[in-house]
């Protein structure tokens, strides 16, 4: 089996990103997003990142992508400018083989990189392998909020997890 490469973003990966992000929003509670975006708005928040200069990486394999991963401020107030907030979507085919944990590594490394002090993690509560992997790369948790997030006819906690970069 082929192994993972890892790229930078590139305008042509919008097709691809805006697919996996779909499939959260329609299947899952990892996101809180209620109603998939479509190209052009995927392709606005990515043009956001690349102009502030903020981490945005692929995962790949054999030229296919199975994954992305960014890195943005946590909160817009100049205050958290140190501060990001990390997020990671694999396509559904890719999970539990290893792009997460490549994807995360090289995000921590390029969010100090960049100047970022601290990284946060919102994390859906009952989302256990996304809580296991921040905590293997030594997460802490920092709080919990309950019944914050409506979706699929049901209340959604999140749990909050930092790391000092």
């Amino acid at each position: 089996m082929t192994e993972f490469s890892l790229r930078p973003f590139q305008w042509s990966d919008i097709p691809t990103i805006t697919n996996i992000y779909r499939h959260y929003v329609e299947n899952t509670a990892i996101t809180f997003d209620t109603e998939a975006p479509d190209e052009t708005t995927i392709a606005e928040k990515y043009a956001g990142l690349k102009r502030l200069g903020h981490p945005v990486i692929i995962a790949e394999r054999e030229g296919k992508v199975l994954g992305y991963a960014y890195a943005s401020f946590y909160r817009p107030r100049a205050a958290y400018r140190f501060t990001c907030e990390d997020s990671i979507y694999l396509d559904p085919t890719a999970t539990g083989k290893g792009s997460g944990k490549l994807l995360l590594t090289e995000l921590l490394a390029q969010s100090k990189a960049f100047g970022f002090k601290q990284m946060l993690a919102v994390i859906t509560a009952d989302t256990a392998n996304s809580i296991t992997i921040h905590e293997k790369f030594g997460f802490t948790h920092v709080g919990r909020y309950e019944a914050v997030g409506y979706k699929f006819n049901r209340w959604h906690d999140i749990v909050h997890l930092q790391l000092s970069l």
